[in-house]
């Protein structure tokens, strides 16, 4: 009987994850709908401070005296300045179509963090992780190009038709990839992402205050959208933490390198954008890049593992 109860505890927690994942992938399309609405920071700025309210009422209230100080400060401010270039990056973008060609320049941290694990623990790299970072960089290059022929001048005018928010794109991945690296050395098994939440919000007030954006204008709709959207980003995170601790962590893990397929898939539905079979060629490359760099590390044990990262 305990067994059983086990198993469906360890059922449930895999499908929570799975909803998880879910979930994530129709943020992108959510993030740049709210800011359209209220601007890039100010959107950013209630999005975080409703789902930090929806974590404090899933989860339980995290006690501070229980963190190690390093964990807390380290990770806490390289979990907000990701959360804070990641939502700023769809924000600034130029159109809808250019937030989702940044949104996919995110998916490169699960690369990113293989290779950056491997650097810490001084092992080498084995042909597998650098030929999947070059399939997942390959992969972004080549949705960028649109339908026309790719060149590299094409490729830098459409990085400087927008540096800002490309680069912001860039600097989350990065961040991110230190961070799941940090985390994994100096959690000790626990996780603050509640409160890192809190400080992240925080964080994006400040910037508002600071801001030349205009006021906060609010309608029924957009009240609505800023719920749904804080829910999501709520309930995805408190699943996922269920998900990697009781579940099965493999199979979450797995399907997890297939988020840039769905978020695609949901933004363009929302934001109502057709994406082009280039695009999707594209996303396929940065999935296969990523999906091969965690395969590697799987046969590699010594070398890093794919990382634990809410996200």
């Amino acid at each position: 009987m305990a067994a059983l109860c086990g198993g469906a505890r360890k059922t449930r927690a895999t499908l929570l994850g799975l909803l998880a994942i879910v979930l994530w992938s129709t943020l992108a399309g959510l993030i740049r709908s709210l800011s359209e609405q209220f601007g890039p920071t100010g959107g950013a700025a209630m999005i975080y401070t409703v789902s930090a309210v929806f974590l404090l009422a899933l989860a339980a209230r995290p006690r501070v005296a229980g963190f190690r100080l390093k964990y807390m400060l380290t990770a806490g401010l390289l979990f907000a300045s990701y959360e804070i270039c990641s939502s700023l990056s769809l924000g600034y973008a130029a159109s809808r179509e250019q937030s989702i060609e940044v949104g996919m320049i995110n998916y490169l941290w699960p690369s990113l963090t293989v290779l950056l694990a491997m650097m810490m623990n001084g092992a080498k790299g084995g042909a597998g992780v650098y030929t999947g970072l070059l399939l997942a960089l390959t992969g972004i290059v080549w949705l960028m190009c649109g339908d026309g022929g790719w060149t590299p001048r094409h490729m830098l005018d459409n990085v400087l038709s927008n540096p800002l928010s490309y680069g912001l794109a860039l600097g989350g991945a990065l961040i991110w990839a230190v961070y799941c690296n940090v985390t994994r050395r100096f959690a000790g098994g626990q996780h603050g992402v509640t409160l890192f939440f809190i400080l992240t919000a925080l964080l994006l007030w400040v910037k508002y205050l600071f801001s030349n954006e205009p006021g906060l204008v609010f309608s029924g709709a957009s009240v609505v959208a800023l719920l749904v959207t804080g829910a999501v980003m709520g309930i995805a995170y408190a699943s996922w933490n269920i998900g990697i601790i009781n579940g099965n962590m493999t199979l979450l893990a797995a399907c997890s390198y297939f988020t840039p397929v769905l978020s695609s898939l949901f933004a363009a539905t929302l934001l109502h954008i057709h994406l082009t079979g280039r695009f999707w060629q594209g996303v396929a490359l940065v999935c296969c890049g990523s999906l091969l760099c965690w395969l590697t590390t799987r046969e590699r044990p010594v070398a890093a593992q794919a990382p634990r990262a809410e996200r």
